[in-house]
């Protein structure tokens, strides 16, 4: 099935729920509601003839001071079977930075998920293990969102680990051969 015929099957089946379908590259995009991903995504999965077995990819994106919402999450979704190809972005507000979880579609979200969490602060609800993945636990901000600080001086928001690290390298220092 091309991905034109699938964006309209999710469109006649949830006309409520969808924002756009966009064609750009080959590629075909759905963008969706939040509220109603769980329902999109187990669809995908569930119907026979799409079967969306395969969750390639999920990920974030902030679009802070470009467009509302401020957030997407993005899944590229992959059916081995009939080899077809679909990328679903769940518009995710700001004021309200949560989506419902993906774990009990695709065991492979799980990770993602924490990714998406640990650097643009997206919760996932239901998530069995909603935690930092690649940040240390104590770590603040999420890294991937637009107001993050890029400047190395944070002061009083600089990981305390840095510090620490500064600190030991600076008394070890005088050990240096030159």
């Amino acid at each position: 099935m091309e991905p034109k015929e699938i964006a309209e099957r999710i469109k006649e089946s949830f006309p409520a729920d969808v924002r756009e379908i966009a064609f750009f590259a080959g590629q075909t995009s759905v963008t969706v509601g939040k509220d109603s991903i769980k329902d999109i995504l187990r669809f995908l999965h569930d119907t026979p003839e799409l079967y969306f077995d395969y969750l390639a990819d999920l990920c974030g994106v902030d679009y802070l001071g470009k467009k509302e919402p401020r957030f997407e999450v993005v899944y590229n979704l992959y059916s081995i079977r009939h080899r077809h190809f679909i990328r679903i972005r769940a518009e995710v507000p700001a004021e309200d930075c949560s989506i419902e979880s993906a774990v009990d579609i695709w065991a492979g979200a799980n990770w993602h998920e924490r990714e998406c969490f640990d650097l643009f602060g997206i919760t996932f609800k239901g998530h069995p293990d909603m935690r930092r993945i690649l940040m240390p636990e104590d770590w603040e901000g999420h890294p991937l969102r637009k107001d993050y600080p890029l400047k190395s001086d944070l002061g009083s928001m600089e990981w305390r680990g840095y510090t620490e690290l500064l600190k030991t390298v600076e008394k070890n220092s005088q050990y240096e051969v030159r």
